[in-house]
């Protein structure tokens, strides 16, 4: 429901903005989108072709430049970085927090990069440095280092007075980190403690250790998945010696949990999510190519099946009205099945432990809708061209079809993943070649088998 609620609220600025450049009056345009958050921004101009949103993007406040940047897709940021000029990306980025301009920093220019750290404190370099230097995709390049700390040997009075002091908090500031005297990390204190509790009591008395560190080189996704399970707004991060590096808070994992649904929903498609919806055609067309061909050699896999049966075909010509329908309802029920996976695998609920059961269930899953639809298939096949022995055997070649299409669904993708490969880009290529190949191999052999004397 909030998913169309928003998709609705984009069509609706959409139009909006189109009609008020359609008008050629700018002042419009400029107060409809500075109306608009940063994310809501991004979104917007993800939406426009190109020459529209190069005009929207030098109408959008200097102060969100660097917000915005971080709120579209990697193609659509590299092309409005490359519409701005040295100091406004300077500008745009210096009063970003640690983690998100690291995680811009590939995509800036070197020259402009050189004069960011020039602009930068030596705390803040070194902490930037810190950052940068951990794997992308990992807990390390998602923290950020601005934590607010305390120690075990001082009263609640004492922490009130050095955070009046600070005067101001991290985004998304919950809970304070107690630290030893060698930072390592001991717990955490929830604010509505500290403003709750005796200004004489001590820290120690109101630690809550129960909340796990998260790893530095854990992997994003595991972070996620941590974050869902505990409702956390933030989280700390440790080294391996347990000293607090940093925080990763809930903004950060949301657009993780994005970008893996957006990489699924793509990837089956032989997309990346950061793809533009308005890329030029040259570029759009060589990213297609490579699987577009690929799918043209599985093909001509399928299609050397079929050649091998032609004798059997020029025979029973009601064989080539029909053998699309178990290819194609081998395929559908692959892709289902398929999906379940990718995602069993993403969330980190499907492994070598349980995986023989998720087939054993697929199997029985794929046996009953196979023989349920066959009937169907194979009455009205009957009805349509009055032989039953042809009947069967589609009947036959769909549940078949569709055994095999649970199988590979499930195997597929868990293959590709031990293998390292990404099951979402390459699992949907392989298995539509394992359905095609099957179903025209089990109806037209079996048909060669039971219909030609």
């Amino acid at each position: 429901m909030a998913e169309a609620v928003r998709h609705d609220k984009t069509a609706r600025q959409l139009r909006l903005l189109s009609d008020a450049l359609d008008s050629g009056r700018l002042g419009p345009v400029r107060r409809l989108v500075n109306t608009l958050s940063p994310a809501e921004i991004g979104n917007l101009l993800e939406s426009l072709p190109k020459a529209q949103r190069t005009v929207v993007w030098g109408l959008v406040d200097p102060e969100d430049d660097g917000e915005v940047l971080l709120h579209v897709g990697d193609e659509v940021r590299e092309g409005l970085i490359a519409d701005m000029d040295p100091d406004e990306i300077v500008a745009a980025v210096e009063d970003l927090d640690i983690d998100d301009l690291a995680d811009l920093v590939e995509d800036l220019p070197d020259t402009v990069l050189d004069e960011v750290l020039k602009s930068m404190d030596r705390d803040n370099r070194e902490r930037l440095e810190q950052v940068l230097s951990y794997d992308e995709g990992s807990a390390g390049r998602l923290m950020n280092p601005d934590v607010v700390t305390v120690r075990t040997d001082t009263t609640i009075d004492v922490v009130l007075r050095y955070l009046r002091l600070r005067g101001e908090l991290p985004d998304h500031t919950d809970h304070l980190y107690v630290v030893s005297r060698r930072h390592q990390y001991l717990g955490r204190i929830a604010l509505q403690s500290l403003l709750t509790s005796e200004p004489n009591m001590p820290v120690n008395r109101l630690i809550d250790d129960e909340q796990p560190a998260i790893d530095v080189h854990e992997s994003e996704g595991d972070v996620a998945r941590q974050f869902s399970d505990h409702d956390w707004i933030s989280a700390p991060v440790v080294d391996d010696n347990n000293i607090l590096l940093g925080r990763i808070t809930i903004d950060d994992v949301v657009d993780i949990i994005r970008e893996q649904a957006e990489h699924q929903a793509l990837g089956a498609a032989g997309l990346g999510e950061d793809e533009d919806l308005f890329s030029p055609v040259p570029r759009a067309t060589k990213r297609r190519l490579l699987w577009l061909g690929i799918n043209l050699g599985t093909a001509f896999l399928a299609s050397s099946v079929v050649g091998q049966f032609q004798t059997t075909i020029a025979h029973i010509v009601a064989l080539a009205v029909l053998m699309p329908i178990v290819a194609g309802m081998g395929g559908n029920a692959g892709t289902q099945v398929l999906a379940l996976v990718v995602r069993g695998l993403a969330l980190g609920q499907l492994g070598a432990s349980n995986v023989q059961v998720l087939i054993w269930k697929e199997v029985r899953v794929a046996a009953l809708n196979g023989l349920m639809l066959g009937l169907v298939l194979g009455l009205i096949v009957w009805a349509w061209f009055g032989e039953w022995p042809l009947a069967l055997v589609i009947a036959s070649a769909l549940t078949i079809n569709l055994l095999m299409a649970a199988l590979a669904g499930v195997l597929v993708p868990v293959t590709l993943k031990r293998m390292g490969f990404d099951p979402a880009l390459a699992g949907g290529v392989i298995l539509t070649t394992v359905t095609d190949v099957m179903g025209f191999l089990s109806f037209l052999g079996l048909a060669t088998l039971v219909l030609v004397r």
